[in-house]
Protein backbone atom coordinates (compact mmCIF):
# COMPACT_ATOMS: atom_id res chain seq x y z
CA UNK A 1 0.00 0.00 0.00
CA UNK A 2 1.20 3.55 -0.71
CA UNK A 3 -0.26 6.01 2.06
CA UNK A 4 -0.31 9.43 1.88
CA UNK A 5 0.11 11.14 5.37
CA UNK A 6 -1.09 14.71 6.14
CA UNK A 7 0.01 17.00 9.22
CA UNK A 8 3.11 14.26 9.16
CA UNK A 9 5.44 16.62 10.85
CA UNK A 10 3.18 17.15 13.85
CA UNK A 11 2.95 15.01 17.25
CA UNK A 12 0.62 12.45 16.37
CA UNK A 13 1.31 12.58 12.48
CA UNK A 14 5.28 11.63 13.24
CA UNK A 15 4.35 8.92 15.41
CA UNK A 16 1.99 7.15 13.21
CA UNK A 17 4.71 7.62 9.91
CA UNK A 18 7.01 5.77 12.30
CA UNK A 19 4.54 2.41 13.16
CA UNK A 20 4.18 2.53 9.41
CA UNK A 21 7.15 2.15 8.80
CA UNK A 22 8.42 -0.07 11.29
CA UNK A 23 5.21 -2.12 10.97
CA UNK A 24 4.18 -2.46 7.53
CA UNK A 25 7.92 -2.92 5.71
CA UNK A 26 6.39 -3.50 1.99
CA UNK A 27 4.26 -0.09 2.61
CA UNK A 28 5.61 3.12 1.01
CA UNK A 29 4.70 6.43 2.73
CA UNK A 30 4.74 10.41 1.55
CA UNK A 31 4.48 12.72 4.20
CA UNK A 32 2.80 16.21 3.43
CA UNK A 33 3.22 18.51 6.10
CA UNK A 34 2.84 22.73 6.09
CA UNK A 35 5.57 22.75 8.77
CA UNK A 36 3.56 25.54 11.04
CA UNK A 37 5.18 26.61 14.31
CA UNK A 38 4.16 22.72 15.59
CA UNK A 39 4.80 21.14 12.61
CA UNK A 40 8.80 20.59 13.42
CA UNK A 41 10.67 18.78 10.36
CA UNK A 42 13.40 17.76 12.53
CA UNK A 43 10.73 15.41 13.83
CA UNK A 44 11.05 13.18 9.95
CA UNK A 45 15.28 13.72 9.83
CA UNK A 46 16.07 10.65 11.02
CA UNK A 47 13.59 8.75 7.93
CA UNK A 48 15.44 10.69 5.55
CA UNK A 49 17.17 7.97 4.64
CA UNK A 50 14.76 5.12 4.11
CA UNK A 51 13.77 4.51 0.81
CA UNK A 52 10.12 3.94 1.47
CA UNK A 53 9.88 7.47 2.91
CA UNK A 54 9.54 10.79 1.23
CA UNK A 55 8.37 14.34 2.30
CA UNK A 56 6.73 17.11 0.79
CA UNK A 57 6.34 20.38 2.22
CA UNK A 58 2.58 21.80 1.27
CA UNK A 59 -0.54 22.83 2.69
CA UNK A 60 -3.83 21.07 2.56
CA UNK A 61 -5.32 24.62 2.31
CA UNK A 62 -3.28 24.73 -0.99
CA UNK A 63 -5.70 22.76 -3.07
CA UNK A 64 -3.55 23.11 -6.37
CA UNK A 65 -0.30 21.31 -4.05
CA UNK A 66 -2.49 19.08 -2.34
CA UNK A 67 -3.61 17.84 -5.99
CA UNK A 68 -0.18 18.17 -7.44
CA UNK A 69 1.33 15.73 -4.73
CA UNK A 70 -1.49 12.96 -5.03
CA UNK A 71 -1.54 12.96 -8.36
CA UNK A 72 2.96 12.05 -8.59
CA UNK A 73 2.90 9.95 -5.54
CA UNK A 74 -0.44 8.24 -6.50
CA UNK A 75 -1.36 6.81 -3.17
CA UNK A 76 -3.80 3.88 -2.06
CA UNK A 77 -4.62 5.98 1.13
CA UNK A 78 -5.02 9.44 2.68
CA UNK A 79 -4.56 9.86 6.55
CA UNK A 80 -5.08 13.45 7.63
CA UNK A 81 -3.86 15.03 10.99
CA UNK A 82 -3.21 18.01 9.37
CA UNK A 83 -4.96 20.46 11.50
CA UNK A 84 -4.68 23.32 14.01
CA UNK A 85 -4.74 21.91 17.90
CA UNK A 86 -4.43 24.22 20.44
CA UNK A 87 -7.49 25.52 22.04
CA UNK A 88 -6.06 28.57 23.62
CA UNK A 89 -4.89 29.87 20.28
CA UNK A 90 -8.30 29.14 18.57
CA UNK A 91 -9.98 30.82 21.70
CA UNK A 92 -7.49 33.97 21.52
CA UNK A 93 -7.38 35.51 17.86
CA UNK A 94 -6.80 32.40 15.78
CA UNK A 95 -10.40 31.05 14.77
CA UNK A 96 -9.58 32.38 11.17
CA UNK A 97 -6.44 29.87 10.94
CA UNK A 98 -8.69 27.20 12.12
CA UNK A 99 -11.82 27.20 10.20
CA UNK A 100 -8.88 27.40 7.20
CA UNK A 101 -7.08 24.53 8.17
CA UNK A 102 -9.74 22.38 9.56
CA UNK A 103 -12.66 22.86 7.44
CA UNK A 104 -11.18 24.17 3.92
CA UNK A 105 -8.24 22.11 4.28
CA UNK A 106 -10.32 18.88 4.67
CA UNK A 107 -12.40 19.82 2.10
CA UNK A 108 -9.97 20.39 -0.25
CA UNK A 109 -8.45 16.46 0.60
CA UNK A 110 -12.27 15.07 0.06
CA UNK A 111 -12.21 16.68 -3.48
CA UNK A 112 -8.46 15.22 -3.87
CA UNK A 113 -10.21 11.59 -2.53
CA UNK A 114 -12.99 12.06 -5.23
CA UNK A 115 -11.31 13.33 -8.02
CA UNK A 116 -8.28 10.62 -8.10
CA UNK A 117 -10.65 7.64 -6.60
CA UNK A 118 -8.32 6.97 -3.67
CA UNK A 119 -9.78 3.68 -2.18
CA UNK A 120 -9.73 5.06 2.02
CA UNK A 121 -9.29 8.25 3.49
CA UNK A 122 -9.12 8.26 7.52
CA UNK A 123 -9.85 11.39 8.96
CA UNK A 124 -8.44 11.87 12.29
CA UNK A 125 -10.87 14.11 14.58
CA UNK A 126 -11.06 14.89 18.37
CA UNK A 127 -13.46 14.02 21.51
CA UNK A 128 -13.74 17.79 21.68
CA UNK A 129 -16.68 17.83 18.93
CA UNK A 130 -19.08 16.21 21.63
CA UNK A 131 -18.80 19.19 23.68
CA UNK A 132 -18.59 18.23 27.26
CA UNK A 133 -19.42 16.31 30.02
CA UNK A 134 -20.36 17.21 34.43
CA UNK A 135 -17.90 15.73 36.18
CA UNK A 136 -19.56 13.60 38.21
CA UNK A 137 -23.09 12.46 36.15
CA UNK A 138 -21.47 9.43 35.21
CA UNK A 139 -22.39 9.94 31.32
CA UNK A 140 -19.76 8.97 28.40
CA UNK A 141 -19.48 9.72 24.97
CA UNK A 142 -19.82 6.99 22.41
CA UNK A 143 -20.31 6.93 18.51
CA UNK A 144 -23.98 8.13 18.69
CA UNK A 145 -23.23 11.14 20.43
CA UNK A 146 -24.20 14.35 19.34
CA UNK A 147 -21.53 16.80 18.56
CA UNK A 148 -22.22 20.28 20.61
CA UNK A 149 -18.85 21.58 20.28
CA UNK A 150 -17.64 24.77 22.85
CA UNK A 151 -14.60 26.07 21.50
CA UNK A 152 -13.69 27.78 17.85
CA UNK A 153 -11.12 24.39 17.57
CA UNK A 154 -13.70 22.03 18.32
CA UNK A 155 -16.30 23.71 15.99
CA UNK A 156 -13.38 23.48 13.19
CA UNK A 157 -13.10 20.41 13.90
CA UNK A 158 -16.71 19.21 14.12
CA UNK A 159 -17.30 20.99 10.67
CA UNK A 160 -14.42 18.97 9.26
CA UNK A 161 -16.17 15.93 10.37
CA UNK A 162 -19.88 16.59 9.18
CA UNK A 163 -17.90 17.31 5.60
CA UNK A 164 -17.01 13.98 5.54
CA UNK A 165 -20.41 12.54 6.47
CA UNK A 166 -21.71 14.83 3.89
CA UNK A 167 -19.31 13.67 1.10
CA UNK A 168 -19.68 10.00 1.79
CA UNK A 169 -23.43 10.05 1.95
CA UNK A 170 -23.54 12.29 -1.51
CA UNK A 171 -20.76 11.14 -3.60
CA UNK A 172 -20.07 7.84 -2.19
CA UNK A 173 -16.27 9.54 -0.85
CA UNK A 174 -14.86 6.05 1.29
CA UNK A 175 -14.11 8.36 4.29
CA UNK A 176 -13.74 6.95 7.94
CA UNK A 177 -13.33 9.45 10.93
CA UNK A 178 -12.10 8.48 14.40
CA UNK A 179 -12.27 10.73 17.82
CA UNK A 180 -9.77 10.36 19.79
CA UNK A 181 -8.90 11.77 23.67
CA UNK A 182 -5.63 13.55 24.83
CA UNK A 183 -3.14 12.09 23.77
CA UNK A 184 0.37 11.96 24.97
CA UNK A 185 4.38 10.18 24.45
CA UNK A 186 7.08 11.21 22.45
CA UNK A 187 8.13 14.41 19.86
CA UNK A 188 4.61 16.17 21.78
CA UNK A 189 5.04 19.87 20.99
CA UNK A 190 4.98 21.96 24.43
CA UNK A 191 2.04 23.87 24.49
CA UNK A 192 -0.26 20.91 25.39
CA UNK A 193 -0.50 20.29 29.11
CA UNK A 194 1.87 16.70 30.05
CA UNK A 195 4.89 18.01 27.50
CA UNK A 196 4.51 21.46 28.77
CA UNK A 197 4.84 20.86 32.42
CA UNK A 198 7.49 18.28 32.10
CA UNK A 199 9.53 20.97 30.29
CA UNK A 200 8.74 23.33 33.01
CA UNK A 201 9.51 20.96 36.23
CA UNK A 202 12.61 19.81 34.55
CA UNK A 203 13.20 23.51 34.97
CA UNK A 204 11.88 23.99 37.62
CA UNK A 205 9.06 26.41 37.22
CA UNK A 206 5.92 26.70 38.16
CA UNK A 207 2.80 24.54 36.34
CA UNK A 208 -0.01 26.84 35.93
CA UNK A 209 -3.24 25.14 36.05
CA UNK A 210 -6.61 26.68 34.90
CA UNK A 211 -9.39 27.14 37.13
CA UNK A 212 -9.25 24.64 40.24
CA UNK A 213 -7.31 21.92 37.87
CA UNK A 214 -10.55 19.88 38.27
CA UNK A 215 -10.79 18.78 34.46
CA UNK A 216 -11.01 15.58 33.74
CA UNK A 217 -9.56 14.44 30.40
CA UNK A 218 -9.48 10.79 28.72
CA UNK A 219 -5.43 9.91 27.85
CA UNK A 220 -4.77 7.81 25.51
CA UNK A 221 -0.68 6.80 25.06
CA UNK A 222 0.32 8.66 20.79
CA UNK A 223 1.33 4.75 20.08
CA UNK A 224 -1.82 3.14 20.97
CA UNK A 225 -3.30 5.88 18.91
CA UNK A 226 -1.01 5.27 15.87
CA UNK A 227 -2.27 1.55 15.98
CA UNK A 228 -6.08 2.38 16.34
CA UNK A 229 -5.98 4.87 13.28
CA UNK A 230 -3.96 1.47 11.57
CA UNK A 231 -6.88 -0.65 12.41
CA UNK A 232 -8.92 1.62 11.40
CA UNK A 233 -7.08 2.21 7.87
CA UNK A 234 -6.87 -1.48 6.98
CA UNK A 235 -10.32 -3.13 8.61
CA UNK A 236 -12.53 -0.11 9.13
CA UNK A 237 -15.92 0.51 7.51
CA UNK A 238 -16.39 2.96 5.05
CA UNK A 239 -18.68 5.73 6.45
CA UNK A 240 -18.30 4.81 9.99
CA UNK A 241 -16.37 6.84 12.80
CA UNK A 242 -14.50 4.98 15.52
CA UNK A 243 -14.17 6.47 19.36
CA UNK A 244 -10.09 5.69 20.63
CA UNK A 245 -10.03 4.98 23.87
CA UNK A 246 -8.01 3.63 26.99
CA UNK A 247 -11.01 4.43 29.10
CA UNK A 248 -8.37 6.59 31.27
CA UNK A 249 -10.09 9.34 32.80
CA UNK A 250 -7.35 11.70 34.92
CA UNK A 251 -8.00 15.02 36.65
CA UNK A 252 -5.07 18.06 35.28
CA UNK A 253 -4.18 18.34 39.43
CA UNK A 254 -4.06 14.89 39.60
CA UNK A 255 -1.74 14.43 36.65
CA UNK A 256 0.22 17.02 37.63
CA UNK A 257 1.16 15.57 40.80
CA UNK A 258 2.03 12.13 38.90
CA UNK A 259 4.28 13.95 37.05
CA UNK A 260 5.82 16.00 39.78
CA UNK A 261 6.12 12.63 41.70
CA UNK A 262 7.59 10.87 38.92
CA UNK A 263 10.12 13.41 38.57
CA UNK A 264 10.52 14.03 42.09
CA UNK A 265 9.54 17.32 42.26
CA UNK A 266 7.42 18.96 45.14
CA UNK A 267 3.80 19.63 44.55
CA UNK A 268 4.27 23.52 45.60
CA UNK A 269 5.40 24.06 41.94
CA UNK A 270 1.57 23.73 40.89
CA UNK A 271 -0.13 27.51 40.98
CA UNK A 272 -3.85 27.92 40.22
CA UNK A 273 -4.23 30.46 36.81
CA UNK A 274 -6.96 32.34 36.02
CA UNK A 275 -10.08 29.83 33.89
CA UNK A 276 -9.79 29.56 30.39
CA UNK A 277 -12.90 30.60 28.82
CA UNK A 278 -15.80 28.14 27.77
CA UNK A 279 -13.66 25.88 29.74
CA UNK A 280 -14.88 22.04 28.80
CA UNK A 281 -15.24 20.10 32.40
CA UNK A 282 -14.71 16.67 31.49
CA UNK A 283 -14.55 14.42 28.47
CA UNK A 284 -15.31 10.61 28.92
CA UNK A 285 -15.18 8.17 25.75
CA UNK A 286 -16.47 5.12 25.89
CA UNK A 287 -13.86 2.47 24.17
CA UNK A 288 -15.44 1.74 20.91
CA UNK A 289 -16.73 -1.84 20.44
CA UNK A 290 -16.06 -1.50 16.68
CA UNK A 291 -12.91 -0.77 16.62
CA UNK A 292 -12.24 -3.81 19.36
CA UNK A 293 -13.72 -5.53 16.80
CA UNK A 294 -10.67 -4.53 14.72
CA UNK A 295 -8.90 -6.33 17.37
CA UNK A 296 -7.44 -3.36 18.38
CA UNK A 297 -6.41 -2.38 21.98
CA UNK A 298 -4.69 -0.33 23.99
CA UNK A 299 -1.33 -1.28 25.42
CA UNK A 300 -1.00 1.31 27.67
CA UNK A 301 -4.61 1.13 29.41
CA UNK A 302 -5.29 3.23 32.97
CA UNK A 303 -3.58 0.50 34.55
CA UNK A 304 -0.24 1.40 32.88
CA UNK A 305 -0.98 4.78 32.28
CA UNK A 306 2.00 5.67 35.19
CA UNK A 307 4.18 3.64 32.96
CA UNK A 308 3.21 5.39 29.51
CA UNK A 309 4.17 9.00 31.79
CA UNK A 310 6.86 7.70 32.87
CA UNK A 311 8.38 6.76 29.63
CA UNK A 312 7.18 10.15 28.30
CA UNK A 313 8.96 11.91 30.93
CA UNK A 314 11.93 9.90 30.67
CA UNK A 315 12.20 10.67 26.37
CA UNK A 316 11.90 14.44 27.31
CA UNK A 317 14.53 14.07 29.92
CA UNK A 318 16.84 12.60 27.17
CA UNK A 319 15.77 15.02 24.39
CA UNK A 320 15.88 18.48 26.15
CA UNK A 321 17.80 19.54 23.15
CA UNK A 322 14.74 18.41 21.38
CA UNK A 323 12.38 20.33 23.23
CA UNK A 324 14.61 23.69 23.32
CA UNK A 325 14.76 23.59 19.79
CA UNK A 326 10.99 23.01 18.96
CA UNK A 327 10.44 25.95 21.32
CA UNK A 328 12.86 27.82 19.73
CA UNK A 329 11.57 27.13 16.01
CA UNK A 330 7.96 27.80 17.17
CA UNK A 331 9.16 31.19 18.54
CA UNK A 332 10.40 32.31 15.34
CA UNK A 333 7.88 31.03 12.84
CA UNK A 334 5.06 32.77 14.73
CA UNK A 335 7.15 36.07 14.91
CA UNK A 336 7.20 35.35 11.29
CA UNK A 337 3.92 35.11 10.81
CA UNK A 338 2.89 38.58 13.62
Amino acid sequence: MKVFVAGSAGFIGTNFVRILLRDRPEWDVLSFDALTYAGNPENLDELSVNPRHRFVQGDITDSATLDRAVTEFAPDAIVNFAAETHVDRSIHGFADVFVRTNVIGVQNILEVVKAHNISRYVQVSTDEVYGALDLNDGKIFTEDTAFAPNSPYAASKASGDLLCRAYFKTYGTPVMVTHCGNNYGPYHFPEKIIPFFITRAMNNQPLPLYGDGLHVRDWVHVEDHGNAILAVLEKGEIGHSYNVSADNERSNIDLAKMMLRILGKEESSITFVAERPGHDRRYAIQPSTALAALGWSPKYDAEHFEQGLRETIEWFQSHKDWADRAIARANGVNQHIA
